[in-house]
């Protein structure tokens, strides 16, 4: 089967198209034939030596992604929820080894759930890690509630635009941070206020969020964000929560502070899905190329400064 393989880590040109095997599946598991997968960050950080690498350098030929839409092929034996030619989505094997990048990729069922006939691979493809992360924030960390007011950053991005959705169906009223040329983009997802996040401090516009969401790795947005928190709030962040002065400040303004890496879940997948047909929430997919121009992909995820999704097909 085609997949793309990483050579080695370091710049995009490392990863390349090769022909491998096509991978076996277990009794619980199910064999896609892969339409779209999606790029995420922590694929860029990965391939450059980041984040998952030391994890998953044991694998040869590495082949990096999460996040697949597709057909199944082939199923398990003890699997009942799918059967072959079902189109489904998920994010698969999230954190561990997905090899999604693959024109097929054997994964847990569990991991996926079907897809809506009224969106396309692409759109599922980046319905997948960043809609699961913005629904774990959400639901599981933050425990929005409806009324409740929340500051999302880097509301343009992957996870902050599905986070925005979601935030609005929860019933929440949202304030999302971008850039000046992405304003208009934010509001359209239902947000009901825009902080340009280069020329305005959001500090001195927001300091009585419910709910902060920071869904960006980038310089001290994390830190800062403390004092838009009202006393008691939550403060919910990718991947690593607060230290020194910024967790004295938090804690003695009595903020519940979550951390957290986003799982494979199925049964949210499910949820999400629902979301997706009922046309609750939707995918901003910027760019999809050919699996050929996977290293164009990375260079534009690279940028951090993607509107939505990036997805390659295959």
């Amino acid at each position: 089967m085609k997949a793309v393989v990483l050579t080695e880590f370091g710049a995009p040109d490392m990863l390349v198209v090769q022909d491998v095997p096509t991978p076996a599946i277990g009794d619980n598991d199910v064999l896609v034939r892969v339409k779209a997968a999606g790029i995420n960050p922590v694929d860029v950080k990965t391939r450059q030596g980041k984040a998952f690498a030391n994890q998953l350098k044991e694998h040869q030929p590495l082949i990096l992604g999460w996040d697949i839409s597709g057909e199944v092929v082939e199923a398990g034996a003890s699997v009942t929820t799918f059967k072959p030619g079902d189109a489904v989505f998920g994010m698969v094997n999230f954190p561990g080894y997905g090899a999604a990048y693959a024109e097929y990729v054997a994964t847990p069922a569990a991991h996926l759930t079907h897809k809506p006939a009224n969106i396309t691979h692409e759109e599922a493809a980046a319905a997948t890690l960043a809609a699961l992360t913005a629904c774990q924030a959400l639901v599981d960390k933050a425990h929005l509630q409806k009324g409740q007011k929340i500051l999302i950053h880097a509301a343009a991005g992957g996870v902050g635009h599905y986070a925005v959705q979601l935030a609005k169906h929860l019933g929440a009223y949202v304030i999302g941070t971008s850039s000046a040329a992405n304003r208009d983009f934010v509001l359209s997802l239902g947000a009901d206020e825009h902080i340009d996040h280069n020329n305005q401090r959001f500090e001195d516009v927001v300091q009585d969020a419910d709910v902060v969401l920071v869904a960006t790795l980038a310089d001290n947005t994390k830190d800062r964000s403390v004092d838009t928190v009202k006393p008691g709030g939550t403060l919910v962040s990718i991947l690593s929560g607060l230290s020194g002065e910024s967790a004295d400040k938090a804690a003695a303004k009595g903020l519940r502070v979550e951390a957290f890496l986003v799982a494979s879940n199925g049964e949210q997948m499910q949820q999400l899905a629902q979301l997706l047909a009922a046309g609750t929430i939707r995918s901003e997919v910027s760019m999809a190329v050919p699996v050929e121009q996977i290293s164009e992909a990375h260079r534009q995820v690279e940028t951090g400064k993607t509107r939505g999704k990036v997805v390659v097909t295959f």
